[in-house]
C-alpha cells in the first residue's frame, strides 16, 4: 500500500488530524501500514458485497420479467415455449440449493461477518480501536499547511 510519502511536507513527521485518528503512543510504522492494509481489504470486501447484493437485486429483477416472457409467448400461441419457460426457469436456483437470497445470507454471516469482526479486533488491539490512522497520517505528509483546501479537518482554518 505504496501511498508515496512525498508532498510539501515530505519528512516532516505527521501531526495527528484529530485524537480520532492518532496514532497511539508507540506504535510502530509497520503495524500502522499492516492495519491500514486490513481495513483497505475490508473495503473491498464491502465493494465485493454491495456487487453481491446488485447481482441479487439484478437475478430477482430477470427473474420478475420472466412472467411477462411467459405470458406474451403463451398470447402468441407458443405456449411450448412458455411452459418450458415456466417450468425449467422461474423459480431456478442460482447455485445449487440457493435462490441470490440465501447467497448473500451465508456471505453476510460468513465470510463477511469474520472479516469485519478480524479488521475490528486487530484495530481495537493495535490502534486503540481508531479507524484510518494509516491515511491521517498520509493526510498529514501530503497536504500543504496554510493553503485552502488543505485543511487538516473540516472546522480548520488554512
Amino acid at each position: 500500500m505504496d501511498h508515496g510519502r512525498g508532498g510539501q511536507n515530505a519528512g516532516v513527521p505527521p501531526e495527528p488530524l484529530d485524537d480520532a485518528h492518532a496514532r497511539p503512543d508507540g506504535l510502530s510504522d509497520d503495524v500502522v501500514e499492516a492495519v491500514g492494509k486490513l481495513s483497505e481489504a475490508l473495503e473491498r470486501v464491502e465493494r465485493a458485497r454491495g456487487a453481491l447484493y446488485e447481482f441479487h437485486q439484478l437475478i430477482g429483477g430477470a427473474d420478475a420479467l420472466l412472467d411477462d416472457v411467459v405470458d406474451g409467448l403463451g398470447r402468441t400461441g407458443q405456449h411450448e415455449l412458455a411452459d418450458r419457460i415456466r417450468s425449467e426457469l422461474i423459480g431456478l436456483n442460482v447455485l445449487p440449493g440457493r435462490w441470490t437470497f440465501q447467497v448473500v445470507e451465508e456471505f453476510d454471516a460468513g465470510y463477511y461477518a469474520t472479516f469485519r469482526a478480524l479488521e475490528q479486533a486487530t484495530r481495537e488491539q493495535t490502534t486503540a480501536g481508531r479507524r484510518h490512522v494509516f491515511e491521517a497520517e498520509l493526510k498529514q505528509r501530503r497536504r500543504t499547511r496554510g493553503r485552502p483546501g488543505h485543511e487538516a479537518t473540516p472546522n480548520q482554518s488554512p
